[in-house]
């Protein structure tokens, strides 16, 4: 009888080891500081669309300088080639519907009035999971050279119009601590002043107003875990990640400093459980979803110009979440194919 081929391994279990030795050694993305400007998230250039969840934070982790990612059959329509040699980075998506031909009462085809075959989309009962493979930018010849577009608007207006927008309870006290309190649900700062620059006190701010998201009035997350706690460590790995979306996203950088203490405990965390990195991505991005939502409610109260609103392109988009949910829901019972 032939011996069993051993399954492959899960995903995220591929991740986790990854991120583990990269903490390790000081270099997991959202340990790297980025100055206003500087980080990119991974992004698509064919479809437009930035990466998401346990892909972004995958990714970023391969250390590459360029955000474009895309596929070896994408890269030739577009012109370009992947050099012989380099190795792609899979990333894990998902499919809830697929075209199918409409059938008639009597089930023959439905036909247009070219005669080809109607398509329309059908839900798919149980959603597949799909991996491909991607190659960056800096691995493929013949792409045009990376246009890093000036920032056209005031990144501390935005954080200060986001953070307003919220109606979060902010105080401002004498000392150098940063914190949320869930018991008073307020976000205590030092006072402006104390911050080294104004990029500092907002990234701070908004790290913060992260945590803020887990009241349950908002994203509802389990925040009743003492400092230094091991679900203390988890909130703050979400926090982290989303700070790190929300930095990039607004242009304040990201300053990763002042949290280096957990990282003994994200490590311990992800090595007794590697399916927390893909709940902490997942959670990451819904909280950046709902901080940034804010910046369009400011758009919307002050009747501003349409445009306006592409500074918050990078909300997550509900499939994604959907997606996430599903999977997650599966990988925990085991139920995934």
């Amino acid at each position: 009888m032939a011996a069993r081929k051993p399954s492959k391994k899960p995903f995220h279990e591929t991740v986790a080891e990854r991120l583990i030795q990269q903490l390790k050694d000081g270099t997991a993305p959202w340990q790297r500081p980025w100055m206003p400007g500087e980080g990119a998230m991974p992004m698509n250039p064919t479809t437009g669309k930035r990466y998401k969840g346990i892909n972004a934070v995958f990714l970023l982790s391969q250390g590459h300088g360029d955000p474009r990612w895309m596929t070896y059959k994408q890269a030739a329509a577009a012109g370009a080639q992947v050099r012989r040699g380099e190795k792609g980075t899979p990333v894990q998506y998902w499919k809830f519907t697929e075209q199918q031909t409409k059938l008639d009462d009597n089930g023959k085809p439905v036909l247009d009035n070219d005669g080809h075959p109607v398509k329309v989309s059908v839900a798919l009962e149980r959603p597949r999971v799909f991996f491909a493979t991607v190659f960056n930018g800096e691995q493929i010849d013949g792409l045009p050279a990376l246009a890093r577009k000036p920032v056209q608007w005031d990144a501390h207006e935005r954080a200060e119009h986001i953070l307003s927008a919220s109606g979060a309870t902010i105080r401002h006290a004498e000392g150098n601590r940063a914190f949320y309190r869930p018991a008073t649900d307020s976000i205590h700062l030092p006072d402006k002043g104390q911050f080294p620059t104004s990029d500092n006190y907002y990234a701070t701010a908004l790290h913060e107003l992260g945590h803020w998201t887990g009241h349950p009035s908002r994203l509802d997350r389990d925040l009743a875990h003492p400092f230094g706690s091991e679900g203390y460590a988890r909130e703050e790995l979400r926090a982290e990640i989303a700070s790190m979306l929300v930095g990039e996203a607004l242009r304040i950088g990201h300053d990763p400093g002042q949290h280096a203490a957990y990282v003994q405990s994200w490590i311990k965390v992800l090595e007794d459980d590697p399916l927390e990195i893909f709940r902490a991505s997942a959670d990451a991005e819904k909280m950046h979803e709902f901080v940034l939502a804010f910046e369009q409610k400011q758009v919307q109260e002050h009747d501003q110009q349409p445009e306006t609103a592409v500074h918050n392109s990078f909300a997550t988009e509900p499939d994604t979440l959907s997606a996430e949910a599903w999977t997650l829901h599966h990988v925990q019972n085991a139920t995934l194919d």
